[in-house]
Order: C-alpha cells, then structure tokens, then sequence
C-alpha cells in the first residue's frame, strides 16, 4: 500500500477547528508521531464519527497502513471517503489511490479519476502527479501526453519530486512538449537533490551520453552511486558498467562484478548478462562458465537479446552447459529474431554447417545477410562467401567482393585475404596484383596464415611486389 505523507494539512485542520476539537486531534497526531497508534485511535475515533475531516482522513490511514488496527482497506476506503465527500484534498487524491489498485474496493480507472481530478484541482500535487500518470499511461482517459504534461508541470512546480522526474522524462523524449533535454536535465537535477532514485539514474543517463549537459562520466557516476545505493536496480547496473569500462571511476572488474550482482538479484536483465560476462571472461571473479550460463539463461528467459546470444554460445561450445547445438540454435533464433547481428551471424552459421538444424544455404545466406546490413563484419565475409562459391544464391564475384570489402576495411582478417583472392585472380574486380598483395599484407600482419602464404608467393613471384625470395621465405 502506498504510505501517505503527513502535511501541514494537521496544521491547518487544528487552526479551523473549535479549541476541544482541535486539542483531541493534537492528541492523536501526538500519539501518532510517537508510534502510539492505539492512542491516536482512541483520540481520532470520535472526531471522526462527528464529521472531522482530518479526523476522518487519518483514521482511515490508520486501517490503510494497519496501524493500532488490523490492516482493512475496505473500512480505509469508507472513511476515505466520507473526508473526501467534504472535499478534502488529501482524502480525495487517496481514495483515487485506492480506485487505481483495487485495494478496498473494485478496481475502476474511471473513478480513480475522478477523485484524482478533484484534489487534483485543489491543487494537491499528488493527485496532479497522479492525473498525470493516468493521461500518460491513458488509464481512465485517452492517452494524452500533452495534458499529462501540464499535469505533472503543477505538481512538479510545488516541489513534487516524481512529478518532477516525470516532467524530465516528457522533455527527454518529447512526450507532449518538444524534446529539451537542457529542460530534462533539469527537472530531473530537482528530484534527484530531493534524493528520488529514478531522477538520479536518469540525471546520470544524462551524464553519461552529454545530452542537455556536457559529457561527464564522473559526474554520471556520482548520480548513479546515489541512486544505487538506494536499491535502484538500473543505477546498479550503470554503475557497475562504468567500473567495468573505467567511466568516470577508475576500472575495477571486481566492484563491476558487485554493483551488477546486486541488479541482477532484483532480476535486472542486464545486469545478468553483464554478471554472466564477467564470470564467462574471469574478469573481477573466479572464471565459472556454468556460473555464466546461470545468469546468462535468467535473462534470456526475460528476453535479452545478448543474454540469448551468449547463452546459444554457450550450447554451441558445450561451456558451463552440455554441447548441445539444437538449444543453442533456438536461443540464437529468439536473439536473431530481435535484430542482434552476433545471433544473425552465428544462427547462419548453423544452417551453413547443419549444427542442430537442417542444413540449408538459403537460409544461411539470409540469416548473414540480416547481420551484413547492420555491418556485421564477419557476416558481411561470410555472405560475400556465400557469393563466390554460389551457396545459397547465385554465384556473384562482384558482389562477392562488395562484401569482401565491406569486412575487410573494416579489419576482418578473412575478408581481407579474400578479397586479395579476387584481385590476384581478377573475379569481381579488376585483376591488380599490387592492390591483392595490399590486402594480403594487411590480413597477414594480423597472422591470417593463408594471407601470409599468398604474400610469400607475390614476394616468390614478384607479382605486385618487388620480388625478393628472402621477403617470401619470411612470410
């Protein structure tokens, strides 16, 4: 249940009231404050049969919250709503509270609404904080972002801090008001001083991609410290990411390892990959591939698409799992599907090689070419493969060397031996001897064995190279 604040609406309801009234109710607030909640009971009871709002209002807090009462959400509501029936602000946004979540009542967005609207107008912030999220989400109402906007605007104005954060959250992503992300920073600078978690992540995201702020990966990591200090699974995971990658921090693999651990245990999908990795690569604690398949396969199963990828991996070379390249076909098909290039590459190799399905080319070559659009560079080789040999579709040495290129200068060792292949052979391109010993040489720097031999023949030969035999017999 939602614990409501006390306000200065004690304050005023003692001022208001007759001098008896307003000293029993001193009384129960008292006795509240202290943790004496039968007191407060006994103190509020008969203020409240008579008609006292405030009474009213904190008599059902207390059935709300189960305090000096056993916890009753329906004699909460009655109470609830007899204040918010008097036109008690508080009362009202509460019972709206109640509508939401079906708590003590049939779940009804419409009547949420309705009490949101008319505390809302009193110009209580949480009820305007709460209208708000009704229009965003168009719970109750069509969905309407500029509306929720103004909203969150009225109660982010009187200092609300989620109203606050929310409004940041409109102006990053240009829900309702045109994106500003000087003006999301912010708001969300506002509710992260007031210590709100989610404003605090998101000041940090700001941080650490320089929008609305100049780039500071300290300063990112300070707001992610704060709000992952307070439980905030998504911070946890920023943080360990920047120790990770030494953002902001200085790099340490086994703080990373702690930060994502905490994330992943809230079931943080990330920070279970991210954990995964750390245990799959032995960085910040001790290398464990059935570790790294246990968290690998907790996110996969929520989806991740990397999670998924590396836990078909893991099936695909039998690590920390049982060989077995039926699973790791399926985990690399639902990573595929999602558009991650590595599954797209490593699914084609399956049907390529007819590992754990049947094998078919075709399918291969699709599956590459999904990958080799996203400049995948080993699927841009292994499609430009695909094309020199005919497999999978027509035999094409131009296009073939297309994507031989397209790895190659992007440094892929095999692309680049292959497309030295086309120049020395002139299939595809214009036969250039000196243009295939440039590729040989950069892919046999890189100790690609089959380019170091070719380039010892240019060298043997003097084809595109000045011949030198003591040159050759290096490479």
């Amino acid at each position: 249940m939602i614990k409501l604040l006390r306000t200065a609406a004690f304050l005023l309801c003692m001022v208001v009231a007759t001098p008896p009234m307003a000293q029993d109710f001193d009384k129960g607030l008292a006795a509240y404050d202290a943790g004496d909640f039968v007191t407060a009971l006994k103190e509020w009871r008969p203020l409240a049969e008579q008609g006292d709002v405030d009474a009213q209002y904190n008599f059902g807090r207390l059935f709300d919250n189960g305090e000096g009462v056993l916890l009753d959400d329906e004699e909460a509501v009655r109470w609830f709503r007899l204040a918010a029936e008097q036109g008690h602000a508080r009362a009202q946004n509460t019972l709206g509270v109640m509508y939401d979540y079906g708590e003590g009542v049939i779940q009804d967005d419409a009547k949420a609404i309705r009490w949101y609207r008319l505390a809302a107008e009193q110009g209580d912030a949480r009820a305007q904080s709460n209208l708000g999220g009704s229009y965003n989400n168009g719970n109750g109402v069509v969905q309407d972002y500029a509306v929720a906007a103004n909203w969150y605007r009225l109660a982010a104005e009187q200092g609300h801090a989620n109203a606050q954060t929310n409004l940041g959250f409109m102006y990053d992503n240009g829900n309702g008001v045109m994106q500003d992300y000087s003006e999301a920073a912010n708001w969300y600078r506002l509710a992260a001083e007031q210590g709100e978690a989610n404003a605090q992540t998101n000041l940090g995201n700001m941080y650490n991609n320089g929008n609305g702020v100049v780039q500071d990966y300290a300063e990112a990591a300070k707001w992610y410290r704060l709000a992952a200090e307070q439980g905030h699974a998504n911070a946890q995971t920023n943080l360990g990411f920047m120790y990770d990658n030494g953002n902001g921090v200085m790099q340490d693999y086994s703080e990373a390892a702690n930060w994502y651990r905490l994330a992943a245990e809230q079931g943080e999908a990330n920070a279970q990959t991210n954990l995964g990795n750390m245990y799959n690569n032995g960085n910040g604690v001790v290398q464990d591939y059935a570790e790294a398949a246990k968290w690998y396969r907790l996110a996969a199963e929520q989806g991740e698409a990397n999670a998924q990828t590396n836990l078909g991996f893991m099936y695909d070379n039998g690590n920390g799992v049982m060989q077995d390249y039926s699973e790791a076909a399926n985990w690399y098909r639902l990573a595929a599907e999602q558009g991650e290039a590595n599954a797209q590459t490593n699914l084609g190799n399956m049907y390529n090689n007819g590992n754990g399905v049947v094998q078919d080319y075709a399918e291969a070559a699709k599956w590459y070419r999904l990958a080799a659009e996203q400049g995948h560079a080993n699927a841009q080789t292994n499609l430009g493969f695909m094309y020199d040999n005919g497999n999978g579709v027509m035999q094409d040495y131009s296009e073939a060397a297309n994507w031989y290129r397209l790895a190659a200068e992007q440094g892929e060792a095999n692309a680049q031996t292959n497309l030295g292949n086309m120049y020395n052979n002139g299939n595809g391109v214009v036969q250039d001897y000196a243009e295939a010993a440039k590729w040989y040489r950069l892919a046999a720097e890189q100790g690609e064995a089959n380019a170091q031999t070719n380039l010892g023949n240019m060298y043997n030969n003097g084809n595109g190279v000045v011949q030198d035999y003591a040159e050759a017999a290096n490479w």
